[in-house]
């Protein structure tokens, strides 16, 4: 049972885990604060940006400085669900000579997983992937198998190129707790890249957490408090983002449906996680304001028009908290 001490001395190293990433990542304080944001509310993430602004090698750090077991799996059109979840291999015991199978643990078995391009697998893999996400074990010959705790996987996708690629159903996008954009970094950041990794030098990245301490983080995070009038304000504010019952006119106008009451679960929980991660044990609303964005931009589906005139799911959120 941790104590209030062992709780506190947990939140003090969480500045300390930033500052080992940022050895190796240039920039991107935002992306990487709401990885972390994800790890504690216990979700997973769906990363998008264009090829070349280290997706990897942000997670790969990231599970570095956390002492987890990391697995990366490329998507491939031609990737089967038992490349990922695992396979019954036969097997000879050498005392007896009896034949036996055995189940030969597939690369889900980690505590970060990175599922890169996932849009470029077909949907049956796709739908192995989201079951262990929701149910973290994996089904294999009828028998159960239990995933590693804690868990995360961080799903990538390539924006720019779609040609042979499957997009995950608007059903299964509700599945990640927070969809991240990768932006190009700032002309300082570009420049402190291409110094850093084009030179000899080559920091190693110190753990700072295991993995025990981050399921007590975990654990903290839903202990948070939140004032009632700011569950009120999430309500609402998933609420009006349905054009059916909306008080916004931009809503109705541009939206064809809206977000599930997963989506204020998800922005609660992660208001709690921010509020832990900046030292605090109450949500303010700069944190729900601040994670609308990543939470609901996946679970708001605008209509043809919206699309022809260049209107973003971002630009809704936006709306909906000025009103």
């Amino acid at each position: 049972m941790e104590t209030k001490e062992q709780y506190k001395s947990l939140v003090e190293k969480l500045p300390l885990l930033k500052k080992e990433i940022a050895k190796v990542i240039v920039g991107q304080n935002e992306v990487i604060e709401e990885i972390l944001i994800a790890f504690l509310a216990g979700g997973h993430c769906l990363l998008e940006g264009v090829p070349g602004l280290a997706k990897t090698l942000m997670v790969k750090t990231i599970s570095e400085a956390l002492e987890m077991e990391f697995k990366r799996i490329q998507f491939t059109p031609d990737l089967m669900p038992g490349d990922i979840i695992g396979t019954e291999i036969l097997e000879e015991d050498h005392d007896t000579g009896k034949k036996f199978f055995k189940f030969n643990k597939g690369p889900l078995f980690a505590n970060i997983v990175l599922a890169d391009e996932i849009n470029r697998t077909p949907p049956k893999t796709q739908a192995a992937l989201l079951e262990a996400m929701q149910e973290y074990k994996v089904t294999y010959g009828g028998v159960n198998y239990d995933l590693d705790k804690p868990f995360l996987i961080i799903a990538t996708q390539n924006p720019i190129e779609q040609s042979g690629t499957y997009p995950l159903p608007e059903a299964q996008l509700d599945r990640f707790l927070l969809f991240i954009k990768l932006y190009y970094p700032s002309e300082n950041e570009e420049l402190e890249v291409l110094k850093s990794t084009t030179a000899e030098r080559k920091n190693k990245i110190e753990s700072v957490f295991t993995g025990q301490d981050i399921i007590a983080l975990q654990k903290l995070t839903r202990q948070v408090h939140i004032d009632d009038n700011l569950i009120v304000e999430v309500n609402n504010l998933v609420r009006n983002s349905r054009p059916q019952n909306s008080n916004s006119e931009f809503v109705k106008k541009w939206c064809e449906w809206g977000a599930g009451p997963r989506a204020g679960q998800a922005l609660i929980l992660c208001a709690k996680a921010r509020a832990v991660i900046k030292g605090r044990f109450s949500v303010i609303p700069e944190d729900i304001h601040t994670l609308a964005f990543p939470v609901l931009r996946h679970r708001i589906s605008l209509n043809f028009r919206a699309e022809a005139e260049g209107i973003s799911t971002d630009d809704v959120v936006k709306n909906l908290i000025k009103s």
